[in-house]
């Protein structure tokens, strides 16, 4: 990757930390601005670790070294990262990311920020009716993943295999002793090998309620179940298949 390019003194021209001062007095709610000078490169990666964003302001914060940036950061903790945009007369502003586990972006779409005129009045008009919508609907869906983090794939020894049989039947097998009183309780009974339980397949509408009453109380406990099929056994799979006979019309008579 190329070093970052310095700015072009006419991209200096324009007064950064003046205009997020009067653009924090423009956006909805109480804002305070924290702005950075860069004395090295490093330090504009740091200001900028968090920028919730993969395109223009990203670009711009890998490709140059762009001197310094705002922090604006409302009282209801919502960040906004501004600095100057290269080769325009324009500001970039993006969200920064809340702190939270990075497990809880994972499907989540960056609310990529956007370029705003040196104008603040028009510049909050933008951010207000664009990136702070975006903005809201990325960070719910942040929060929902970081209260309701995805579940660890259940352990073999916190699971119940659940097999078909040829005959109808459901065999379970499991070690788990609270999930073996579930399986007894709900119909299933102890075959001769340990660990393996059979649950008839005489009438297929208890066979599946008792299946799905099984499988919820195992999941209150933190068991996982997994059904599986039961394979065609060694002798069946050898064995060719039948040739088909041969159909003969029957004889017509007049």
């Amino acid at each position: 990757m190329p070093p970052p390019r310095p700015l072009a003194d006419t991209d200096r021209d324009h007064e950064l930390e003046s205009f997020a001062t009067v653009l924090a007095g423009l956006l909805p709610g109480r804002w305070t601005v924290e702005h950075h000078r860069h004395r090295t490169y490093e330090d504009q990666a740091e200001h900028a670790a968090d920028v919730w964003d993969l395109n223009d302001v990203a670009a711009a914060i890998a490709e140059y070294e762009l001197g310094e940036d705002a922090h604006l950061v409302r009282a209801d903790g919502t960040r906004l990262y501004v600095t100057l945009r290269p080769l325009h007369e324009e500001f970039l502003v993006a969200a920064i990311a809340p702190e939270v586990a990075p497990e809880a972006f994972a499907g989540v779409r960056e609310p990529d920020g956007i370029a705003v005129p040196a104008d603040p009045e028009l510049a909050a008009r933008a951010i207000d009716a664009d990136l702070l919508p975006r903005y809201d609907i990325a960070l719910s869906q942040v929060r929902h993943n970081a209260m309701n983090p995805p579940q660890p794939a259940p352990s073999p020894d916190a699971q119940v295999v659940m097999t078909w049989n040829e005959d109808g039947s459901l065999t379970a097998t499991t070690t788990a002793q609270p999930a073996a009183e579930i399986l007894i309780d709900e119909g299933f009974t102890r075959k001769e090998s340990p660990a393996a339980y059979v649950l008839a397949g005489d009438d297929t509408r208890a066979q599946g309620r008792a299946v799905q009453t099984a499988g919820a109380r195992l999941a209150r406990l933190g068991i996982g179940t997994v059904l599986r099929t039961a394979p065609r056994s060694a002798i069946d799979a050898a064995l060719p298949a039948a040739p088909a006979r041969a159909r003969t019309a029957p004889a017509r008579g007049r």
